[in-house]
């Protein structure tokens, strides 16, 4: 109930531009819509399980949140559409999202690039496991060892291809 309380308050504060745009993405693409969804409350949930202090904020759980909820929106699109819609969606919707919800630069910026580097490592996945095979458990494990090697951004012109990244928040 809690999931659906922060959802209609997150629609409610939205103007009517806001509301419009969103429609625009999503009417068109119904079930990818409703995924993407689903995909948002999973990776949202098992972030916030794992690490508790740092999912929400600007850390290095968030860092995994954006990339987990881009392999999940990609992993249960391309389960009833091809990988390259799923990935032209999921690269449109996650953007929306920064758009909708803009933050300060560097955190947009972090958050967008966490977001290609869960795409890209969907991406890498794909050609080894077919997509209707794919599993949850395949990101996470993933995810969790790429943060052992996650960058502190500390500027904008950072430019840490291939790593996840997170701000210092001492």
């Amino acid at each position: 109930m809690r999931t659906f309380r922060i959802f209609f308050n997150t629609i409610r504060s939205m103007s009517l531009k806001k509301i419009m745009r969103l429609l625009s993405l999503v009417l068109p693409h119904p079930v990818f819509a409703v995924l993407s969804f689903y995909a948002t409350l999973k990776a949202y949930s098992i972030a916030q399980r794992k690490f508790p202090d740092t999912a929400s904020t600007n850390g290095i759980g968030n860092s995994f949140r954006h990339a987990l909820w881009c392999c999940f929106i990609l992993m249960y699109c391309c389960k009833v559409s091809s990988p390259e819609k799923a990935l032209d969606f999921c690269k449109r919707i996650t953007d929306l999202h920064e758009e909708l919800f803009p933050n300060k630069l560097l955190e947009t910026k972090m958050d967008l690039h966490n977001n290609k580097i869960g795409m890209d490592y969907f991406m890498e996945m794909l050609e080894g496991v077919h997509r209707q095979f794919f599993e949850k458990s395949f990101f996470i494990n993933g995810l969790e060892k790429k943060m052992k090697d996650a960058k502190i951004l500390k500027d904008t012109d950072d430019d840490f291809e291939g790593f996840l990244v997170y701000l210092d928040e001492k």
